[in-house]
């Protein structure tokens, strides 16, 4: 039985695309590299901003970094961090699952102020005992979210814990760790992508989810 259940955010909790896209759009921009394919600027949606701006555009030292402050500064302070919206029935998953004892935790590759802002504007942060989030010096990957997430809970046993989300990096960094995942498929990655990655289960639905949980 799944005691402890680790949410990815974008993609999982909340389809917050539209100002991901945007906020990256714009970085881009004023980097000089204009990128108007819906389909490649979906990628940024559940990676570290740094791999994407490196691996799929080059940037590298000081050029990835001006990137990335440039993609937070239009995020954080030109409104990205509003263009969201949960999806549906995952209120009343977190409801169901923490009248039912799970804690519940955030694993994401957010900064610490988008992941609180988005979690207090929906309201959705009474539902979470930890909230375990990105940096770039101790946490850079998924992995290290992760890691540093299991070791705030306490947690002994991983097989009392689980991992949700939308992309592979959520998949293959539980994988690393030895940790069951759920891949969703309202989010951001296939079907393909998910079940490549090695998720232990696929979710439709919130419901599906809870479902999964606890069966």
């Amino acid at each position: 039985m799944y005691r402890y259940v680790l949410f990815d955010l974008d993609g999982t909790l909340t389809d917050s695309g539209p100002g991901i896209m945007w906020a990256a759009q714009s970085a881009l921009h004023d980097m000089g590299i204009e990128e108007n394919s819906t389909a490649e600027l979906r990628k940024f949606v559940g990676p570290p901003l740094a791999d994407s701006f490196r691996d799929r555009y080059g940037l590298e030292g000081a050029d990835c970094d001006k990137a990335v402050a440039l993609y937070r500064d239009y995020y954080n302070h030109h409104g990205g961090v509003y263009q969201n919206a949960v999806y549906p029935g995952i209120p009343e998953l977190l409801a169901r699952l923490r009248d039912l004892d799970r804690t519940l935790i955030i694993a994401t590759s957010k900064s610490d102020w988008a992941t609180r802002t988005v979690l207090a504007h929906f309201g959705l942060d009474r539902y979470f005992s930890i909230i375990a989030v990105a940096d770039d010096i101790l946490r850079r990957t998924k992995t290290d979210v992760i890691r540093y997430a299991v070791g705030q809970a306490g947690i002994c046993d991983l097989s009392e814990a689980v991992m949700v989300g939308d992309r592979y990096h959520d998949i293959t960094a539980a994988k690393e760790l030895g940790i069951d995942s759920i891949g969703v498929l309202f989010g951001y990655g296939s079907r393909h992508e998910l079940e490549e990655s090695g998720a232990d289960y696929i979710a439709e639905t919130a419901e599906e989810i809870g479902s999964i949980i606890l069966s």
